[in-house]
């Protein structure tokens, strides 16, 4: 039910993880051309961040996961199905390397197909 999945991404929201907050504050910094949102339906399941206009997910994975391989190659598998890419981080890699982590999502941005492109300076068409 969709109703569900709303109230579960808003108590997640409220309840962020310190690599969840601390990727979210510096995500809100940057001059992005394309809207990020945390705890995100998507089909199923919640991506911790998306970024619809480039089908990028965004993952932060904390020690659990390391038990949950098979899952989470499972929700990989079910968001890729749904046209997504999924990129993950560990916990402490967020918390230790922001500055790496934010330049690998930086990049997947600006390679995705579906990246808004900036417009062209007035007066000039774009190609």
């Amino acid at each position: 039910m969709v109703r569900s999945r709303t109230t579960r991404a808003r108590n997640l929201r409220r309840n962020a993880t310190d690599a969840e907050q601390k990727l979210w504050r510096e995500l809100r910094t940057l001059d992005l051309a394309v809207k990020v949102r945390r705890q995100h339906p998507v089909g199923r399941h919640i991506a911790d961040f998306a970024i619809p206009a480039c089908k990028l997910i965004i993952e932060l994975d904390g020690g659990q996961h390391a038990d949950a391989v098979e899952e989470d190659a499972r929700r990989t598998a079910a968001l890729n199905a749904l046209g997504y890419r999924v990129i993950r981080f560990w916990n402490n890699d967020v918390l230790a390397n922001i500055e790496g982590v934010l330049q690998t999502i930086l990049s997947v941005i600006e390679k995705s197909p579906t990246s808004p492109q900036p417009s062209p300076p007035p007066g000039e068409e774009r190609e």
